[in-house]
């Protein structure tokens, strides 16, 4: 009987599930995030690459050993799109498809920018959202290939207190947030805020952003192990899914190679997991998920 994989639609996914629908153990499906969490916990998969902080809102569930989606600094694909600074903001529209880069917003709102938004759930068009909220999450490849110059008839909202947008704010004795970087905009007031390296700055460590993981019996030694091969191999090839994903233009190929070789990780190694415990353990401080939970895994081939 094959294992019922959930995969992630985007292009970060694709090394972890290199070669894996050529075989016969696996049946792999596509889907955003937050519906592979869906699916696991209704169980209509017996695995799936969820966001981390579903790992604390279902199971109890086992976790595949050393496999991750993750980023140590900027992740270039998890995003919060500002038309003010980050003290002044009063509300986020947040990404549907997204619930691991919610609960980091949320975290990093109360935790980093020190401010409590009303959250508001929307699709991932930029203008739309930002023609109701301050700012706006988006994640995934839209992220990925945006930038707030790149929106036609964008309505921003300037303010007294940014007078030089796209310039790297630093901390003061008043404002203690550590430095966040923004990229230059095309001559609007909206700054692209990099939530991977937000964390990073914030703590020291890496974020982890899915798994795989599934029932405690859903996987023995030997699918872990093939598993871990799939992402071995996917490592490897970063130019070659970057153009089987992504097609186009050559600038787009280079942009996601780029972006699986060097802002993605794949492992999920001692800081990982440290990073992922402190997100958890801050994500209940801030009432994101009721409870912390241990980490659990499957058997290490």
């Amino acid at each position: 009987m094959s294992v019922r994989l959930g995969a992630v639609g985007y292009l970060n996914a694709r090394p972890l599930v290199y070669g894996l629908e050529c075989g016969n153990r696996f049946s792999v499906r596509f889907d955003v995030p937050s519906e592979c969490a869906r699916l696991l916990h209704e169980d209509a998969i017996d695995v799936g690459l969820i966001p981390s902080i579903e790992y604390l809102r279902g199971g109890p569930y086992a976790i595949a050993p050393d496999l991750a989606i993750a980023s140590d600094g900027p992740v270039a694909s998890v995003a919060l799109f500002t038309t003010r600074p980050m003290k002044d903001v009063r509300s986020i529209a947040m990404d549907t498809s997204s619930r691991t880069s919610v609960a980091l917003a949320r975290v990093l709102c109360a935790r980093l920018f020190r401010i409590q938004p009303t959250i508001e759930s929307r699709g991932p068009d930029l203008a739309d959202m930002l023609a109701c909220c301050d700012a706006a999450l988006i994640i995934g490849d839209t992220a990925l290939f945006l930038e707030p110059g790149d929106v036609p008839g964008l309505k921003t909202r300037p303010t007294d207190e940014d007078p030089q947008p796209g310039l790297k704010t630093r901390p003061t004795d008043e404002d203690p947030q550590p430095a966040l970087k923004s990229r230059p905009t095309s001559g609007n007031r909206v700054e692209k805020i990099d939530l991977g390296e937000a964390w990073r700055d914030m703590t020291g460590l890496p974020f982890v952003y899915a798994f795989w993981a599934g029932r405690p019996d859903a996987l023995n030694a030997a699918d872990v192990a093939a598993l871990q091969r799939a992402r071995d191999e996917g490592v490897k090839r970063p130019e070659e899914l970057a153009a089987q994903y992504l097609g186009g233009s050559s600038a787009r190929r280079h942009r996601g190679a780029d972006y699986l070789r060097n802002n993605i990780k794949y492992y999920l190694g001692e800081s990982e997991r440290a990073g992922l415990e402190l997100f958890y353990a801050y994500a209940a401080e801030a009432g994101v998920v009721p409870r912390m939970d241990r980490l659990r895994f499957f058997e290490q081939p």
